[in-house]
């Protein structure tokens, strides 16, 4: 199973490297709390948007509902628009069925739009060991693979980079991809972005190959959406010859009403604007392209059989959880561990890959539970629900020692008499409670104070306090 960063430490490790970072900080603050600001104005503005909200969520879950009903009409619809759709069970398969198509053009090199989907199933890793090379279009995306860097944030993968940072990584490493950047580079925002954009140029009018992802799939007509802000996914999607799609099985919309409401609540969510500057739309094979759909599940079908996870499904990619995340904004988007950070990633994660390894038995804890996701949420997803039942899932795969001490605190708790016996011995021995847990409890008292036991439990207090009779 791919999507999580080789060689990453759990959580807890990755974390503290990175709040020890004030560059990080100050890069995350300065970026989530002007996209935060920008969302909240827009939202405020719109009088229905707790209706708007209730309806995505409810698509989405009838959507999950009756998943295999809908994919079967997307398939016909895209077939019968003259597009081909290929069915991948995992990353492995996926990469297999797109390395097969580009060969199959005897081209060496694709240009790409923005896709959380290809990060997920590491496609560039795969195009690369097939001796294809791809080249990401999307500023942020082309600064993340210029600077040999993994991605940190949802809607903006070069986050953790200032505009500084960012020339650094232009006059460095342009040239070995191609064209190099403009003497005297400054780091103009608009400086860069043309150095960006002349950098690219060749490449999309070059490229026979695009390979894109998908925002949403229409079941009823067959319609792919992609949206983006600068331009350069329309240019992927219509000038190659040949276009592979590569698209989550939760991307599906069944109707084009449906896919209304989606479009006034992603770009508010996500980039704070009322409308999306570019927005893609295609249907099948258009002017002579060679079009494929590769439907992914990679785990996808798993998190469906569950009742409280499923929600996860439902994420529109927004990355507004990300954006008012407190632990997200001190901590940054590489201490998560795969492409999906944030507590969106928290909770798809574990579920996508499985609770398999410290990786993923630590995201369920990178969070306060403080709720400020939910509240923003576009499609209601109750993130601190799942994480809380994710939490649960941990414990009960855990170590032994650990199903033991839970075990032993069960039956404790369950027993009244046993309950209260416990509380006089804690009484009584108050004057030997240790300041620090020893061995592995340690971690939970480095951070917080051990509470002293108290004289006398309350239940005893009850039992001997004066004028029962008279305080009923």
């Amino acid at each position: 199973m791919s999507g999580t960063f080789v060689g990453m430490p759990a959580f807890p490790e990755a974390s503290s490297r990175a709040v020890d970072d004030a560059q990080l900080r100050y890069n995350l603050r300065k970026a989530t709390h002007t996209i935060r600001a920008r969302r909240a104005a827009v939202v405020g503005e719109q009088p229905d948007w707790a209706e708007l909200r209730a309806a995505g969520a409810a698509i989405k879950d009838r959507t999950l509902r009756h998943l295999d009903v809908y994919l079967e009409r997307l398939e016909s619809a895209v077939t019968a628009a003259g597009g081909h759709v290929h069915w991948a069970e995992d990353a492995a398969e996926a990469n297999r069925i797109i390395v097969d198509l580009v060969k199959a053009t005897g081209e060496t090199e694709v240009v790409k739009v923005k896709s959380m989907a290809t990060q997920e199933i590491e496609l560039n890793s795969a195009l690369a060991a097939a001796g294809i090379r791809a080249y990401e279009t999307d500023l942020a995306e082309l600064i993340v693979q210029l600077g040999d860097d993994l991605p940190s944030h949802i809607l903006v993968p070069a986050i953790h980079r200032n505009r500084a940072e960012i020339r650094e990584i232009f006059t460095g490493r342009m040239a070995a991809w191609g064209r190099p950047a403009p003497e005297n580079l400054e780091d103009d925002p608009r400086a860069l972005a043309e150095a960006a954009r002349l950098h690219l140029r060749e490449r999309f009018l070059s490229a026979k190959v695009g390979i894109s992802g998908a925002n949403f799939a229409v079941a009823e007509t067959g319609t792919l959406v992609v949206l983006e802000s600068e331009g350069n996914g329309r240019m992927c999607l219509t000038l190659p010859e040949t276009l592979i799609s590569v698209v989550g099985i939760e991307k599906i919309v069944p109707t084009w009403r449906d896919l209304e409401v989606f479009m006034q609540l992603l770009p508010r969510s996500s980039t704070g604007e009322r409308m999306n500057p570019y927005t893609s739309t295609w249907t099948g094979a258009t002017e002579g392209q060679d079009f494929h759909l590769v439907l992914v599940d990679n785990g996808r079908t798993s998190v469906l059989a569950d009742r409280v996870g499923r929600q996860a499904l439902r994420c529109i990619r927004c990355s507004a959880c990300l954006n008012v995340c407190p632990v997200y904004e001190r901590a940054g988007g590489h201490a998560y561990g795969s492409v999906y950070p944030g507590p969106i990633g928290a909770i798809l994660t574990p579920q996508l890959h499985g609770i398999a390894g410290p990786l993923e038995e630590s995201l369920p804890y990178a969070s306060t539970l403080c709720g400020a996701c939910y509240e923003v949420c576009p499609v209601a997803i109750d993130i601190p629900e799942v994480l809380l039942d994710l939490r649960a899932k941990v414990v009960t795969k855990g170590h032994r020692g650990e199903r033991l001490a839970m075990g032993a605190a069960r039956r404790v708790l369950d027993n009244p008499k046993w309950l209260a016996m416990a509380q006089r011995s804690a009484g009584r021995l108050r004057r030997w409670a240790p300041r620090r847990l020893p061995g592995p409890l340690s971690a939970w008292s480095d951070t917080r104070e051990v509470p002293v036991p108290p004289r006398e439990s309350f239940r005893d207090w009850w039992v001997r306090r004066p004028n029962q009779e008279g305080d009923r």
